[in-house]
This record gives structure tokens, C-alpha cells and sequence, in this order.
């Protein structure tokens, strides 16, 4: 987005555009309040003007990370309609190819949790919702797809996927992260039966 659009936009847009960048690449606690009013172009007045403090802001970060994720998991199975088994294979291979985007920095909701340990904090209730969410949505689609046990299938692909936003950071996967999703499709078969629709 060029300079001149990114001026016409919300102050409070252009505020959570930059925090979501600079929290997502350089960790939530790194990231001071004065760099992200510099880097957004705001005063500091209209910065706390939108958000009261913070806290308030990675909040909003991570309101607006879970519905991008909500639209994009929606976007994914969508492709397969009435397909259950498919649209978990389809989630895995769309989560392969994000961990080959350059900008792949780890899943944000992790991070989130990692980094703000108080049990109180508001921003660490919203990463682990998130987290209880996909568990949530994959035991739905494991259920809609005959697993034979849909508790475990959905533990088993929640901790793939978890492991696969930290090795995507640390490993090579190798081309297109194939690992990622032909994992996935071999512990969904088996739980499935491979012979079912």
C-alpha cells in the first residue's frame, strides 16, 4: 500500500496495521508504544485517544488476528462442500503453504501466549480462546468426517499444527512443507478408515 493510501486511512487503522506488523515480526513485548507512533505516522494524543492503553492495543491485535484466521479457515473449507475429511486435508496443505510465505513468523496466538504469562491478562485469554476455538472447529469436522475417535484425531492435528508454526520458523520442511500435510492426510485417513468417503 503506498504512503498516500495508508495516510487516508483511520488513525486507528493506521495504528493497528503497524502494531500488527511490528507485534507479529518483532514480539508483543519488544515493540514500545513510541515505535509504533512513529511508525504509524500518529500522535501520540490519537494513539490514546483509540487505545487506552497497551494492553488495550495488543487486545485489538489479536481481536483482529482471530477473525482474519476465523475468514481464512472459512475461505479453506469452503472449497470442499460437505467434504469434511477434505477440508481438514485442505487446512493443512493452506498451513503449508503459509509457513513458506517469507513474512511466516510463527502463529501469533502462540507467540501471544508465550509472551504474556499473567493468567490475568486479558490478551492471554484472547490467544488461548483462539487456541480452544480451532480445537473446537477440528473436533467438529473430525466428527463430520466418521473418526472413529474424534477427540484424539483432533489432539493429534492440533499438535501438528502446532508444531508445524514452530518448525516452519526453525526447519527446513522442504518443498511447499509437504511434511505438513502429508502428516495430516495419514493420521486423518487412518482415523477416518481410508476406504470411506
Amino acid at each position: 500500500m503506498s504512503e498516500a493510501a495508508s495516510a487516508r486511512k483511520p488513525a486507528r487503522e493506521r495504528i493497528l496495521d503497524t502494531a500488527a506488523e511490528l507485534f507479529y515480526r518483532e514480539g508483543i513485548r519488544a515493540v514500545g508504544i513510541d515505535t509504533i507512533i512513529a511508525k504509524s505516522g500518529v500522535a501520540k494524543m490519537s494513539l490514546y485517544r483509540n487505545f487506552e492503553s497497551k494492553d488495550d492495543l495488543v487486545c485489538a491485535y489479536l481481536e483482529r488476528s482471530i477473525s482474519q484466521h476465523g475468514a481464512w479457515w472459512d475461505r479453506v473449507v469452503a472449497r470442499h462442500p460437505g467434504d469434511p475429511r477434505a477440508q481438514m486435508k485442505a487446512l493443512f496443505v493452506a498451513l503449508a503453504h503459509w509457513i513458506d510465505h517469507p513474512k511466516f513468523q510463527g502463529c501469533p496466538f502462540t507467540s501471544a501466549a508465550a509472551e504474556l504469562r499473567d493468567p490475568d491478562n486479558p490478551a492471554r485469554a484472547l490467544a488461548l480462546a483462539h487456541k480452544r476455538m480451532v480445537r473446537d472447529r477440528l473436533h467438529r469436522l473430525a466428527v463430520a468426517a466418521g473418526a472413529d475417535d474424534p477427540d484424539r484425531l483432533c489432539a493429534q492435528l492440533q499438535l501438528l499444527m502446532e508444531g508445524a508454526y514452530a518448525a516452519g520458523r526453525a526447519l527446513d520442511l522442504g518443498p511447499g512443507n509437504d511434511a505438513v500435510a502429508s502428516a495430516a492426510a495419514m493420521l486423518i485417513d487412518a482415523a477416518c478408515g481410508q476406504a470411506r468417503p
